[in-house]
């Protein structure tokens, strides 16, 4: 590490301290996720993708920003696996334990002979058979605390333990169901997508009313379709007898026994029987939902606005125009709505600069705003965009039915908030990650962590987004090229040694790439930082090769905005500040130097507003 750097960046590490604060009592805000089905992707790749939106310690006990290998593991006859509690399972509030269920571990299951290696870190995400999982919290009407004996799974475990023992999507499935119904479920409601090189599921999930086991469903995401979801149930009709959907056995009569549902109410509608829709405030999740769907697909023209959580105008799955390849899917969570109605980019609150994120008020808990009877309409709220300002880190995860499991399964991480991370690639087959990767806490500033090497430059990049965001993108674009490059080329390498029966070789090339990929992006994103910070200090723009200095101030609307115009550019500035409807025009006059008062204001209000003078561009872009 460049001594001069880890200094430069030490100096700015009191910008982050009320960042650091907030993050320290914040809730988890929850995720977006998608599966596009190899039928829907360029190269008949299946790619499943997380946003993980939230802030706190999870089942690893640890902050919930770096990645965890945990390796293929064999085990004796008559062992036992532990079930750990997960305080993320509470959504706003921190998940709790009823009765005697005081350990961090909650009960325990039977050991399988082997146990497959995979990643995870607040959920599984992509096991050694190229088995992938992706999740996302729901608001469901009933969330029970987790009991030893009772309730002891939540979904990040049950994503665990199914990577653990699964090949296939189904077969997770048919796993995860019968954990919830033998072990019981607690926490928030929840959905997870299993994918494999073949086919995805959905299944989502939500305790029972009986105070045991749980109640679930699993839909089959047909292929050249894209699934897309951000908290809230997706899966609607509960269909008998179809073979592309799974439930509880006791599904049916638990709801009617408990009074969710009644063969008389018609189909029994999943989302209606068991959640009252969307958390925080109307389209906090239906406007994910439908951003994504709109990029990949519109020529549906799809209506952005519902008439409420229930609504069905949003298909559970979708045809994108276009097949998407990898490039388009590691763009798919750098959204803040550019371009809609709902841009995030423009208006007041994005500033001078168009900083399209927003801190996080009282107004904007991640809490039910809805219930049978009432709706709680809050004294505002901000668009809840795809890319997050508390996202801790997302993915893509890649997996390729023409290549071996080692080579087929790619793990495209990136840390920290989404629109400005680089996904690096992590193989199946790698047996070591990059450090970086795998250490650091909110706690603790660390320049060498991962999550705070991306997270530094997102918040440095606040102080002049709209330029700033430029650099970015720049080196983001260049960096994941290499990226898809150095990827293909080590397929063919890894594949052809697989081939002569070395797999061995192929998994230290593997791990060698993994590795030294993941490096070379932090200390490439070290880089810009030091860029960024000459570049764009003390409120000038520099550029570091030439040292020329530009001053270039602010836009128009916002001088306009700011009442620029009646700051102290005449001596006389008491009747100044006295005279209303003054406009900033973005021109200066000549006067007599004794000229009065009365004489100047004549000037200076025979000129346009700025927002009528040529080239003049508003706070969302209109001229």
């Amino acid at each position: 590490m460049d001594p001069l750097f880890v200094r430069s960046q030490l100096c700015l590490v009191t910008i982050f301290f009320a960042l650091v604060l907030f993050l320290l009592s914040a809730p988890v805000s929850a995720c977006t996720i998608f599966a596009v089905t190899p039928g829907a992707s360029e190269d008949a790749a299946m790619y499943l993708g997380h946003t993980n939106d939230g802030v706190g310690t999870d089942w690893r006990n640890i902050d919930d920003i770096s990645v965890t290998s945990i390796p293929a593991a064999d085990h004796p006859a008559g062992a036992k696996r532990p079930v750990l509690f997960d305080p993320d399972s509470g959504s706003d509030a921190a998940g709790n334990k009823d009765g005697d269920a005081s350990g961090w571990i909650l009960g325990s299951i039977d050991q399988v002979p082997h146990t497959y290696g995979y990643y995870t870190a607040s959920y599984g995400m992509m096991n050694e058979h190229q088995l992938l999982s992706a999740e996302c919290t729901d608001y469901a009407r009933i969330q029970l605390d987790a009991e030893e004996g009772r309730r002891i799974f939540y979904s990040s475990e049950l994503s665990n333990v199914a990577l653990e023992r699964c090949r296939t999507a189904r077969e997770a499935i048919e796993l995860t169901g019968a954990l919830i119904e033998t072990y019981g479920y607690y926490g928030t409601g929840e959905t997870l997508i299993f994918a494999d090189p073949e086919e995805a599921w959905v299944i989502e999930m939500c305790c029972s009313p009986s105070g045991t086991g749980g109640l679930w469903v699993a839909e089959r995401i047909p292929d050249g379709e894209v699934f897309v979801a951000g908290n809230e149930f997706r899966i609607r009709t509960v269909r008998e007898g179809d073979p592309d959907m799974l439930y509880a056995h006791d599904l049916f009569a638990i709801a009617e026994d408990y009074g969710l549902w009644s063969p008389s109410d018609g189909a029994f509608d999943w989302l209606e029987v068991t959640s009252y829709g969307e958390y925080s405030h109307p389209y906090y999740s239906l406007m994910r939902v439908w951003s994504i769907q709109n990029r990949l697909a519109p020529s549906l023209n799809l209506n952005p606005y519902v008439q409420d959580s229930y609504t069905d105008a949003l298909p559970f799955t979708v045809a994108p125009d276009r097949k998407v390849n990898l490039t388009t899917a590691l763009s798919l969570f750098r959204d803040h709505y550019e371009g809609t109605a709902f841009d995030l980019t423009g208006g007041i609150a994005a500033g001078p600069f168009g900083n399209p994120y927003r801190s996080l008020g009282p107004a904007d808990a991640h809490t039910d705003f809805q219930n049978e009877t009432f709706i709680e309409v809050r004294a505002g709220a901000n668009p809840r965009p795809v890319s997050a300002i508390f996202c801790s880190y997302s993915y893509v995860a890649e997996a390729r039915s023409g290549l071996p499991d080692p080579v087929g399964g790619v793990l495209w991480f990136g840390p920290a908030i989404a629109y400005e991370t680089v996904y690096a690639p992590i193989y199946a087959g790698s047996e070591n990650l990059s450090r970086s990767y795998t250490s650091g806490t909110r706690t603790v500033y660390d320049p060498d962590a991962a999550y705070w090497t991306f997270d530094f430059v997102t918040n440095w990049a606040m102080l002049r987004y709209d330029a700033m965001i430029e650099d970015i993108r720049s080196k983001q674009a260049e960096l994941e090229a290499e990226s898809i490059e150095r990827v293909r080329q080590t397929d063919a390498e890894a594949t052809a040694l697989i081939a002569k029966g070395d797999e061995a070789a192929a998994r230290r090339l593997l791990t060698n790439v993994t590795v030294a990929r993941g490096d070379e992006i932090i200390e490439e994103w070290q880089d810009l930082s030091r860029m960024l910070i000459v570049k764009y200090a003390n409120g000038l723009i520099t550029d570091p090769g030439t040292g020329a200095v530009d001053e270039p101030g602010y836009p128009g609307w916002w001088y306009q905005a700011a009442g620029y115009q009646y700051g102290p550019r005449v001596y006389d500035l008491e009747n100044l500040r006295a005279t209303e409807g003054l406009n900033y025009t973005g021109r200066s006059v000549w006067v007599r130097e004794n000229a009065s008062f009365e004489e100047i204001l004549e000037l200076i209000s025979l000129s346009l507003p700025q927002s009528q003078v040529c080239g003049a561009a508003g706070p969302s872009g209109e001229v």
